[in-house]
């Protein structure tokens, strides 16, 4: 069969990773976009291919995972035989300020998906974006076992996104995975996530373009890994024999303090010259530690990260500096 697979969330950092990674494998790749006013594909841009030209591997579609009709016609459309569901609003502190938004595109948008590919009789294996985030105040390590207790309303969306992938799994026989994905960060992640506000700040300083950044809490411990790696996860998921759910992660744990020292300290700089509180960033509920556990995807899979936190900080800064 040909190797055809489809991406919701495609423009984001996860998505424009795993394009590249299905394309060097051969596939034709279609993925969904939110239509806005200006263009937001600056991730894939790279990758685009022109439609007019004979059989693109890449093709894009407008879609939103609010609009089930929508999904059901193009899935019966493309007929694609791995689906990868990326898309969310996926931006934890947000999410406090959005909840009934974040339930309704985060939650329900992956129902829709599910339902959707039930309701044409699609043959096809599905991937779920599950986060470590659904671990919230449970004490780590975290593994497939451990219970949620989710501590923002993006956290509970993603628990509902879980157990329906799951239920359509038993209750269905879908193929279908859930990849519960601790921290992964890269030079594309969004420039409001704290990696990305981190070295995207160095580079500015180093630039002589900004003098200060301001923070939330930087006592939070996190399981920093490099997304590139993560995305050959989701795909190992789907090639497997039979539909699970793994935990993605490096076992390794640091501090948002620790991210600092390691990114300002790359490029010879003392962090704590610039850095500043902002109780803006504070989320109503924190999340103290989220350290992963990935045996399983080790032992199955054969997953087994490299990059870690310190080198991590490293390639993101050297990449804003170039991009300044």
């Amino acid at each position: 069969m040909p190797k055809v697979a489809l991406i919701t969330g495609i423009t984001g950092q996860d998505g424009s990773y795993l394009a590249e990674l299905l394309l060097d494998k051969g596939y034709t790749v279609h993925g969904l976009l939110r239509r806005a006013s200006s263009f937001n594909t600056a991730r894939i841009e790279h990758l685009y291919q022109d439609p007019h030209e004979p059989n693109p591997r890449l093709r894009l579609h407008y879609a939103d995972l609010t609009d089930g009709s929508r999904l059901v016609t193009l899935l019966d459309e493309i007929q694609p035989r791995e689906v990868y569901n990326l898309a969310a609003q996926s931006h934890v502190r947000v999410s406090f300020d959005e909840p009934e938004y974040t339930g309704m595109s985060t939650g329900l948008g992956t129902t829709r998906l599910l339902e959707a590919i039930r309701m044409i009789g699609l043959d096809c294996r599905y991937y779920q974006a599950s986060s470590s985030e659904m671990f919230g105040a449970t004490p780590p390590p975290h593994n497939e076992q451990s219970p949620f207790w989710p501590r923002s309303p993006y956290g509970v969306a993603k628990v509902y996104s879980y157990w329906m992938t799951r239920n359509y799994r038993e209750a269905y026989g879908m193929f279908a995975a859930n990849g519960i994905l601790f921290n992964h960060e890269s030079p594309r992640r969004g420039l409001t996530f704290v990696t990305r506000k981190i070295s995207r700040a160095v580079a500015e300083i180093v630039a002589g373009k900004r003098e200060e950044l301001f923070l939330g809490n930087l006592d939070a411990v996190r399981d920093w890994g490099y997304a590139p790696e993560y995305v050959a996860g989701m795909w190992a998921m789907l090639q497997h024999s039979e539909p699970g759910d793994y935990v993605l992660a490096t076992g390794t744990a640091h501090t948002v303090r620790e991210f600092l020292e390691f990114a300002f300290g790359h490029a010879g700089l003392d962090w704590e010259k610039y850095v500043k509180f902002d109780e803006r960033y504070v989320r109503p509920a924190e999340v103290d530690s989220l350290i992963g556990d990935a045996s399983r995807a080790a032992s199955t899979l054969g997953w087994i990260p490299k990059v870690l936190a310190p080198e991590l900080a490293r390639i993101m800064v050297d990449a804003d500096c170039a991009a300044i």
